[in-house]
């Protein structure tokens, strides 16, 4: 974990020691998925843990699995029926810009957060953030059956075309554009109106978002069910990169790859990364199904 990635720097490119969710919990699910996927060993897991002063259940002695296997991108369903059961989306951090009310800013119980279209600040700023157009559809299942979660609620944010994320970075902390909460239909699916965000230094192009049971716990800032990260494919990102507006990314996207992203690098990011349709001229849609 890099402290150059913009995820862990505050808006004037300080490094953050603020607990976002917690450091204890970050640690958690870095190592929790990690671990399942082999990549640290028991003793190096007890080490970090015991660091931050908490207790491990794992056995040092454990000999760790590799997977190297890829598996389909899942795409949504339009059906709500049970389809069997899928691989839960990994648990990633928040990073540190969620405005859930864990890192100094609550958004979530402002009037006007639940909304469809994320392109403009709402309340007393009408800021529209620019850049290609981006619908985002994003499909929650039961990952045990496959059957569609209808009724969740589902908060959504990212950065805008420059790499800044509204209500912290320096010169759009007045703006709250970029960020909604929309509730899954009976196909367990939430549509988003955006723009495509930036590829800002350090990280992947990726989009945040946190299910919770429905919409009215997520604006109460109640219990977060799972806390994940879209990644969005490498010929997307060229094309809409290469349009104007995007220059300063083309040279992030360059020193990066979801092998060496700091949340998607353990596996490729194979169990969030989006399908795409669409063009830069016209606009894309990013399609993800999820399993909880």
């Amino acid at each position: 974990m890099r402290i150059d990635d913009k995820d862990w720097l505050d808006a004037d490119g300080n490094p953050i020691d603020e607990d976002h969710r917690g450091l204890v919990y970050d640690i958690r699910t870095l190592i929790d998925r990690r671990r399942a996927l082999g990549i640290f060993g028991g003793v190096a897991l007890t080490s970090l843990l015991a660091a931050c002063g908490v207790t491990s259940d794992v056995d040092a002695s454990a000999t760790p699995t590799s997977s190297g296997a890829a598996s389909p991108t899942p795409t949504p369903s339009s059906s709500p029926a049970a389809t069997g059961p899928l691989d839960e989306v990994p648990d990633e951090t928040a990073g540190p810009y969620p405005a859930d009310g864990s890192n100094g800013v609550d958004v979530l119980d402002d009037s006007g957060i639940v909304r469809s279209d994320i392109r403009s600040s709402f309340g007393s700023s009408s800021t529209v953030a620019e850049g290609v157009p981006l619908t985002i559809a994003l499909t929650v299942r039961d990952a045990v059956t496959g059957a569609a979660l209808a009724g969740r609620g589902v908060y959504l944010w990212h950065c805008d075309r420059d790499g800044d994320y509204s209500l912290y970075s320096r010169g759009v902390e007045d703006e709250n554009y970029l960020r909604g909460v929309q509730e899954t239909d009976a196909n367990g699916t939430v549509t988003f109106t955006s723009i495509y965000p930036a590829c800002y230094s350090g990280r992947w192009p990726h989009i945040h978002f946190e299910v919770y049971e429905d919409v009215a716990t997520a604006v109460a800032t109640g219990p977060i069910v799972k806390t994940s990260q879209i990644a969005l494919p490498a010929e997307t990102n060229d094309a809409v990169y290469a349009t104007s507006g995007y220059e300063q990314s083309v040279r992030n996207a360059s020193q990066v790859s979801l092998s060496s992203d700091m949340v998607f690098s353990d596996d490729g990011g194979i169990h969030q990364l989006a399908t795409m349709a669409g063009s830069a001229a016209s606009g894309y849609t990013a399609s993800l199904t999820i399993g909880v």
